[in-house]
């Protein structure tokens, strides 16, 4: 029989990879038939999931996947804005060179991102990858505390950026920021640095694609709730 830290490994995976849409009922006893597990251990699994907001519960309509907040994705957005930019700002003029190993693996990241846009699945190869590249960079920071804290409140964030990510167009405009990143690092260029950042990561958040094109998947008003 599955234990319950594997049941909770498993559902955050399929909820954040989007095998389980936003709104889709998790029924106690589909899950409980699934995994082999009587109702009581289920009950703390979803309870979990509920307390980092994977999942809502409704008194009429039970466990849903919760749908994705634009209001949460913006706050994470702009806590790594501001991180990433001095980050990258103190990588950048520091006195002490940068350590050959880790510019050689932003390297070797940036070359691993390349590979995975010509992939099937591409977002998900890259987007692994991109997790790797930004990661480094707070390592290289001595700052990774801080990135393994906001991966704690990822759910909604981490399901905006696959959506994003299905654009072949996005991954390789993504892979040029990415490059600029790593050219002022390496060429002790502060100036373009907020304004790339920024772009990296703000550019999506007011745009129109997720609402015209998965706008049931999103945190809006609907019309059965008015």
């Amino acid at each position: 029989m599955i234990g319950k830290a594997d049941i909770l490994r498993q559902l955050r995976n399929e909820i954040v990879t989007l095998e389980l849409k936003p709104g889709s009922i998790l029924s106690e006893t589909a899950l409980s038939e699934r995994f082999r597990i009587s109702r009581t251990p289920l009950r703390d699994v979803l309870k979990q999931l509920a307390n980092e907001n994977y999942i809502d519960v409704y008194p009429k309509k039970g466990n849903l996947v919760s749908y994705i907040d634009l209001e949460s994705v913006e706050q994470i957005i702009y806590l790594r804005s501001t991180l990433e930019k001095d980050i990258v700002k103190t990588l950048a003029s520091q006195a002490a060179p940068l350590p050959l190993k880790g510019v050689l693996e932003l390297k070797e990241i940036l070359g691993r991102q390349e590979e995975a846009i010509g992939q099937d699945r591409a977002h998900e190869a890259f987007l692994h990858w991109d997790d790797a590249f930004h990661k480094s960079l707070f390592a290289l920071a001595g700052r990774v505390f801080l990135w393994d804290l906001i991966q704690q409140s990822n759910v909604h964030y981490a399901r905006y950026r696959r959506l994003h990510l299905l654009k072949k167009e996005k991954l390789e405009a993504l892979l040029g920021e990415h490059r600029l990143i790593l050219d002022s690092i390496t060429n002790r260029d502060i100036g373009p640095i907020d304004e790339i950042v920024q772009h990296h990561l703000h550019e999506d958040i007011n745009a129109a694609y997720l609402r015209e094109n998965f706008a049931d998947y999103l945190n809006l008003p609907r019309l059965d709730s008015l």
